[in-house]
């Protein structure tokens, strides 16, 4: 093997995963290795040849929502509702927001929380590590830099993995599924895509399965209820935003036995289909693309269905100018993020009760 050290990388070219990691191990490296493709980017946390912790772009909080949730029927401090509330405060709403480390400021924030412990939080790495060894062992192609310091480096670590170890266990992993494969009769093609390994738990539904199979709605509109029917649930609650990642946090905060759930993330289509749902109360997101919160609720006040319907406007600002525009177009509240899932309930029924 090379003794050139491993430093500042980057250019497109065939990747040998092993020696990287070997590498780094065999000279107690401390930094991060960041590999790219066109599409994934890898980031692995090394302090003095011990992995610290590791993951991909490619499904980032998918993938640590399905550990923590996991995590959770063992831990009796966490709950889903915490999962969520972690989700809407640090995973990035828009794709070209930074990924970077925003998944371990989140394990940081769930410790300082007091929703997990150290040792616990040591288990959860350990099964993210797992995940993304795995699937970056298989890259074929790619470039790759070594940072010496980190956005890591200022942040509590809750453990220290043995690299060897999880490769070990990766490529056994990895030989298990090949001789799955072959034993069912399907062909192994070399460069299969990271996103055929270590599927998400079918329970969690992601931003990207969700755009291809859109919110179902009878006229193909963006919209959805809860499985409750109306005539079973007390309230109808109207939900606008973009961001499909709120929308389900919201779904999630509210029981389907008090609430039927309308969700609906096209600002330009919301008029026709709270029409149709007829709403208690509209949670309505300020920042959207082609009509902002401000704008909509404003058309919504002026048709004499929702004149005195509550509207909560639903938002990360919280200026002075941001909620006097919000009087203005008439709204009923102000919903700050990140809210919980108490606050959520106060605001809902102090407007319809």
């Amino acid at each position: 093997m090379s003794r050139t050290p491993i430093s500042s990388y980057r250019f497109f070219q065939k990747l040998h995963p092993l020696s990287l990691l070997a590498q780094l191990t065999g000279r107690r490296a401390t930094g991060c290795l960041r590999v790219f493709t066109d599409t994934v980017t890898w980031s692995i946390y090394i302090e003095e040849g011990k992995l610290t912790y590791a993951s991909s772009s490619e499904q980032l909080f998918e993938r640590l929502d399905a550990c923590l949730r996991r995590l959770s029927q063992q831990v009796s401090t966490l709950h889903n509702a915490n999962i969520l509330q972690m989700r809407l405060m640090y995973e990035p709403r828009q794709e070209h927001e930074s990924l970077v480390y925003s998944d371990y400021q989140a394990i940081c924030w769930l410790v300082s929380q007091g929703y997990i412990n150290p040792p616990q939080a040591a288990i959860l790495i350990d099964e993210l590590a797992k995940e993304v060894i795995e699937s970056f062992l298989i890259l074929k192609e790619g470039s790759y830099e070594f940072y010496r310091e980190t956005p890591l480096d200022d942040l509590p670590k809750f453990c220290r993995l043995d690299i060897r170890l999880l490769v070990e266990h990766c490529q056994n992993q990895l030989k298990n599924r090949q001789q799955n494969n072959e034993n069912n009769q399907i062909p192994n093609v070399a460069g299969i895509s990271t996103s055929q390994i270590g599927l998400p738990s079918p329970q969690i539904i992601t931003e990207e399965r969700q755009k291809e199979t859109p919110l179902a709605a009878s006229d193909g509109g963006a919209e959805t209820t809860s499985k409750a029917s109306q005539s079973q649930s007390l309230y109808t609650v109207a939900c606008i935003d973009d961001s499909l990642t709120v929308l389900n946090s919201i779904r999630h905060f509210l029981d389907e036995n008090t609430f039927d759930v309308v969700m609906i993330n096209d600002p330009v289509k919301a008029l026709m289909q709270i029409l149709r749902s007829k709403p208690d109360l509209i949670l309505l997101d300020v920042e959207m693309p082609n009509l902002d919160g401000y704008e909509l609720c404003s058309l919504l006040r002026r048709h004499s269905h929702f004149k005195h319907t509550p509207i909560i406007m639903v938002t990360g600002r919280t200026g002075f100018i941001d909620r006097a525009k919000a009087k203005m177009v008439r709204s009923s509240g102000y919903l700050t993020k990140p809210f919980t899932q108490s606050e959520l309930l106060k605001m809902i029924f102090k407007h319809v009760e």
